[in-house]
Parts: structure tokens; C-alpha cells; sequence
């Protein structure tokens, strides 16, 4: 955990709020940071070790105080690094019954100490941080995503789901903010080189959500006290940034939906943080 610091009046200040960074967010790696005074944790470890520890760094922080790890999936984009991690820095890591048991072979062995059960539906409370969770569409074994509540704030993850359900709307419905998946741009996906099975793989129900997706959903999403919006889970090969953010804009202004006014529109980068931001 990190340490407070000590003012020259010898007064301890410690960080307050909830304070979040999407250390990268792609079709090839995805990990989040979520800090708040007593707790520091990551959703999902999909890349390196060595790369995540960069990503950390460029944002002032050391995954030598990250407690956790929660893990939304087996996929590789999102459990790459998590063993390596939870040997190296001792984290718990948290996972449902059917995820643990689809990715245990990729992560290798892990200390039963450190290995949680988090079932889908259910809120786990770590000291000031409430963690809440919520299935989605998508084609892994048990996938689950997360909602993290502090101190009447709300950050919710959604991304790698073909489908969002009234269910889950209502679950996560005006956060503070969210990381909404944003994955492709349909014509660029059809008129790709990926083979046909992968494309309908891609935009059925259990695969990503579309630019055009990603904006319709957030309209049902959005309520007053939305402050934050991160364009999230970006494939590499059939969408680009500045593409994703045209399109959710236009959409959301042809709908007088004020984008950087009511909310502040972000992208996020396969290689690059975004700057920790306090809510």
C-alpha cells in the first residue's frame, strides 16, 4: 500500500477519492488501475509484467503497493500477466468459479492463499472499496465485468460483450464514469481480412460491441452525474481512434447529448495510460 505522506508540520495527508487510469485498452491488452486511500487495484493483467510495471510508472505508481487483480476473463488480452504478477508481487486474485478453472493453465501455478472466488452478481468489500459484479455477452466461459463504488462515486468496465442486456444497464446505469467498448467499425471489420467465421464471431451476440454499439448504449447509460467517458477495447485491425470518437460523438450530438459539456469524452491507447484521474 502506498504510504501517506508528511507534511513539514509533521500532518499525515493520505490521497482521497476514487482515482482511476486505463493503463491500456485494445484487442491485444487490457489493464485498469483503481486506487482509493486504503486499496489499489487492477482489472485484468493483459500484457506483460514488464509492460504493465512501465505503464504504472508513467502514471507515478508502483505495482509493489497493487493489493488485487480482478479478472473479467480467460481470454489472453486479459489474464496475460496475471499470473506473473500475483508470484511476483503476492496479489490476490479474484475470479469466478468457471474462469478460474478456463484460464488456470495459462497462468500458471498460483499460491491458494491468493486465489478468490468472485461470483457473477454478487459485492465484495475490501476496506473503502466496494466492488460489484455483472455478467455479459460474450463468448468465454463465465465472463463478468465490474463496477467499483467509493465514497458515492461509481466507475463501471464494459467492454467484450456483443450484447448489453436491460439487466446490466440498470446495474451500472449514471456512473461517474465508465470504460466502454468501442471495438470496431462495421465496414472496416466486413471489408477486412479476418476470415468470415471471425467476422460473424465478432458482430454476433457474444463478440464486441461496434462504434455505432458502443454510442447507443452509452445514451442509456449517461445521467447527471456522469463526468467521465474512456472509448475503450479498440481492435487494432479493424478500428482506429479517431474514427470510434467521430462516430460516438456525431451520435450522441445528433441526439443533444453535449460531448464535453455534460461529459468529458476520452480515448484510450493499446501502449499509453491515461492520466490518473480523480472522481
Amino acid at each position: 500500500m502506498q504510504k501517506p505522506k508528511e507534511t513539514n508540520q509533521n500532518e499525515i495527508v493520505t490521497p482521497n477519492g476514487l482515482q482511476i487510469s486505463v493503463l491500456a485498452s485494445s484487442s491485444s491488452g487490457n489493464v485498469t488501475y483503481i486506487e482509493t486511500p486504503q486499496r489499489k487495484v487492477l482489472v485484468d493483467a493483459g500484457l506483460s509484467g514488464k509492460k504493465i510495471e512501465t505503464l504504472m510508472n508513467s502514471i507515478d505508481r508502483s505495482l509493489k503497493d497493487v493489493d488485487s487483480i480482478f479478472v473479467t476473463h480467460e481470454h489472453s488480452d486479459h489474464c496475460k500477466g496475471v499470473g506473473v504478477l500475483a508470484r511476483r508481487y503476492g496479489m490476490d486474485i479474484y475470479a469466478n468459479e468457471k474462469t478460474w478453472q478456463a484460464m488456470e493453465h495459462k497462468i500458471g501455478k498460483i499460491e491458494t492463499g491468493q486465489k478468490h472466488l468472485f461470483e457473477m452478481g454478487k459485492t465484495l468489500v475490501l476496506d473503502d472499496l466496494d466492488i460489484e459484479s455483472y455478467g455479459v455477452s460474450h463468448d468465454a466461459a463465465a465472463p463478468q465485468f465490474y463496477q467499483f463504488h467509493h465514497d458515492q462515486k461509481r466507475f463501471a468496465i464494459l467492454t467484450d460483450t456483443g450484447y448489453v442486456s436491460e439487466r446490466v444497464i440498470g446495474t451500472i446505469q449514471n456512473a461517474d464514469a465508465y470504460l466502454l467498448e468501442c471495438n470496431h467499425d462495421i465496414d472496416m471489420l466486413r471489408m477486412g481480412g479476418y476470415p468470415w467465421s471471425i467476422k460473424q464471431r465478432i458482430l454476433s451476440d457474444v463478440g464486441h460491441l461496434s462504434n455505432e454499439d458502443g454510442a447507443q448504449v452509452l445514451m442509456d447509460l449517461l445521467g447527471h452525474k456522469t463526468q467521465q467517458v474512456y472509448l475503450g477495447h479498440l481492435s487494432q485491425e479493424n478500428n482506429v481512434k479517431a474514427l470510434a470518437h467521430l462516430t460516438v460523438e456525431e451520435i450522441l450530438k445528433s441526439h443533444d447529448i453535449g460531448v464535453d459539456e455534460e461529459f468529458i469524452l476520452s480515448d484510450t491507447d493499446f501502449e499509453k495510460a491515461t492520466e490518473l484521474k480523480k472522481l
